[in-house]
């Protein structure tokens, strides 16, 4: 996967190519972020992004069809990831990913090193399993399987809802969240908006935590831009103001 070129007309494809990065954040973290904020726009097959410090602050991300590609695109251009604007356009390069889904895939005499070690045992599968007339199948963007919205969590989002709504402070509490969410992948989300103080999560309580703003105001505006917020395919964000 060849870098882009500042200012170069590239047509839309499934893949966006995104850098200004942060480049202190471990790539583990960075690739389980991008996953979390770029799976509202529809099924990402890979998130690509490698140590070397050729590639540092910089990511791939292939999503299944360039519909889903665009949205992100359009909607995600700026977005303030880790305290730095994200820059985003369509990838120059096609993933080798789509490459072999579509067929057109051809091995490159000369892979980067670091390409070939983390992909060796995956091509090999991949061929496998197309041998077999079978679809490759892709793990998504951190290699874990189940799904993390298939992960079963302790009672429904119904059931952890509090029975009167609070009334407006500057607290809010945060539900339905995937059982990985960390407190770093939620600052992300809600420094961009004034007054973000901290976001609180009880370690023994997967799946809710509370975002504390400078005042009420504040936690409204947050609330009305996040509800809904879909850190996965199935996990949106329900948000109410917390009891106190």
């Amino acid at each position: 996967m060849a870098e882009n070129n500042a200012g170069t007309e590239i047509s839309p494809n499934m893949t966006i190519y995104i850098n200004n990065l942060n480049e202190k954040i471990k790539l583990d973290e960075l690739k389980k972020s991008l996953n979390a904020v770029f799976s509202q726009f529809g099924k990402i097959l890979e998130v690509l992004a490698f140590k070397t410090l050729k590639h540092k602050g910089q990511a791939w991300v292939v999503f299944q069809d360039v519909s889903s590609a665009n949205n992100a695109l359009r909607q995600m251009q700026g977005f303030p990831f880790y305290d730095k604007p994200m820059r985003i356009q369509y990838a120059k390069t096609k993933s080798d990913v789509i490459a072999k889904a579509d067929g057109t895939f051809v091995p490159r005499e000369k892979r980067k090193k670091h390409e070939d070690k983390g992909k060796k045992r995956k091509d090999q599968h991949d061929a496998n399993q197309a041998g077999m007339g079978l679809n490759p199948a892709y793990p998504g963007a951190y290699g874990a399987a189940p799904p993390l919205s298939q992960v079963p969590y302790p009672g429904s989002v119904k059931s952890m809802v509090p029975e009167a709504p609070a009334p407006p402070n500057n607290i809010l509490f945060v539900q339905n969240l995937p059982q990985e969410t960390t407190p770093m992948m939620l600052q992300m989300l809600f420094c961009q908006y004034p007054g973000f103080k901290e976001v609180r999560m009880v370690e023994t309580k997967p799946g809710i935590a509370f975002v504390e703003y400078g005042d009420e105001m504040q936690s409204t505006v947050a609330m009305q831009g996040l509800q809904g917020f879909k850190m996965t395919q199935q996990n949106s964000m329900l948000i109410t103001y917390a009891k106190k």
